[in-house]
């Protein structure tokens, strides 16, 4: 099992963002606290898509949609979000992203623009909560690989190569497959001597960080659903066991005739489990939420514990959870385990709960159309 040495003290902070025609956000330029900022608002005004911005300053993308210049609003031909951040020593990073249509996007870090934006993935350490996350548990196999590479990524820079490598080996042997004449075994296995040692790479890395993942994201949901259930995860891939190339080599004649490769650690799974049973079949909606929410708290320590401090977003995360979970999740909120915090909700009354239980820094914000205002602090 890897041995990760713990870092707690690092942190970057999100001081200031500056927004322009990104998604329904025409314009806005937000100072936030270095602990907790909170935003409420009715569905659709914009909540999501302020918490969306942040993010794509972490991963150069959106969370949602990976067409950068659908991301884009309507009657606009760029869109442009500026984050000014500050490290522990008080040191300023700007973080610049900008696109024009039918332009390739610029990512750039203090101003010099990045070669490739695989350098900056990791720079700021980022967990996002959200509805969209229930695609885990509901959604196929490519889900549960993305949650594993979002985090593996952020401190490993060898798995993101080696990650992109595979795929692009992947893709090549794929396109072999499906040409009609056919293609001489020499060429396949050009591609799929890349796809086994790349592969290992892969899998040998997500194991690791697999094994060491299980016990806080069982800490968090014991803590959460007050030991009502037992959770599990499993990893499965066709790399557990056997040699990664001997098993492309041997699925050749198939794939062939399928026209894509049926074999390797594109086809992982993460196998997620409640009593013992597949969750998708066994969980309610509010134990899903729950096992949810307990995926992302601990892919957030996990973070914390061998690096810096990852900001941490929660959007809408209490619908469809019983009061006594509300309690639990508020209760680790309010904690001083966690670094600088953006939540959303469209029920004031949830928020306020959290800062009437937090002695800590907090900016409330309201937020109508796409217009992020600082809201009035009434008493609590």
């Amino acid at each position: 099992m890897a041995t990760f040495v713990a870092l707690n003290d690092l942190k970057m902070i999100l001081n200031r963002i500056s927004i322009l025609n990104y998604k329904n956000i025409s314009q806005t330029d937000l100072s936030f606290s270095p602990k907790l900022n909170c935003f409420f608002g009715r569905n659709g005004m914009g909540k999501t898509n302020l918490l969306d911005a942040i993010y794509y300053l972490s991963f150069c993308k959106s969370s949602g949609n990976p067409i950068d210049s659908q991301n884009m609003l309507h009657t606009a031909d760029f869109f442009m979000i500026q984050g000014f951040y500050a490290t522990d020593d008080g040191s300023p990073e700007e973080v610049f992203c900008g696109m024009k249509r039918r332009q390739k996007k610029q990512f750039k870090r203090n101003k010099k623009e990045y070669l490739r934006l695989s350098d900056h993935i990791g720079f700021i350490p980022l967990v996002m909560v959200s509805p969209d996350d229930s695609s885990l548990i509901l959604g196929g196999s490519d889900e549960r690989r993305r949650f594993m590479d979002v985090v593996i990524s952020q401190y490993d820079k060898e798995y993101l190569e080696s990650l992109i490598r595979y795929n692009k080996a992947l893709a090549q042997r794929n396109t072999l497959l499906k040409k009609e004449e056919p293609v001489e075994d020499e060429m396949l296995a050009i591609w799929e001597e890349m796809m086994a040692q790349e592969g290992e790479v892969v899998f040998r890395k997500r194991e690791a960080f697999i094994q060491e993942f299980i016990p806080i994201f069982q800490q968090f949901y014991s803590y959460i659903s007050e030991d009502r259930e037992q959770v599990g995860l499993t990893y499965n891939s066709h790399a557990k066991g056997n040699d990664l190339k001997a098993v492309l080599v041997q699925s050749r004649e198939k794939d062939r005739i399928m026209g894509f490769s049926l074999h390797g650690v594109h086809k992982d799974e993460l196998e997620m489990e409640l009593g013992g049973f597949p969750l998708k079949r066994e969980g309610s909606q509010g134990q899903n939420k729950t096992y949810l929410i307990a995926l992302k708290l601990a892919q957030f320590d996990f973070l914390k514990r061998i690096g810096t401090i990852p900001l941490l977003l929660l959007d809408d995360i209490f619908d469809k959870l019983d009061a006594h979970r509300v309690e639990q999740i508020v209760k680790l909120v309010g904690s001083d385990r966690f670094g600088q915090i953006f939540i959303t909700d469209t029920n004031r009354e949830n928020l306020d709960m959290i800062l009437r239980k937090t002695q800590v820094d907090y900016r409330l914000f309201s937020v109508a159309d796409g217009v992020i205002s600082p809201a009035n602090e009434e008493t609590l």
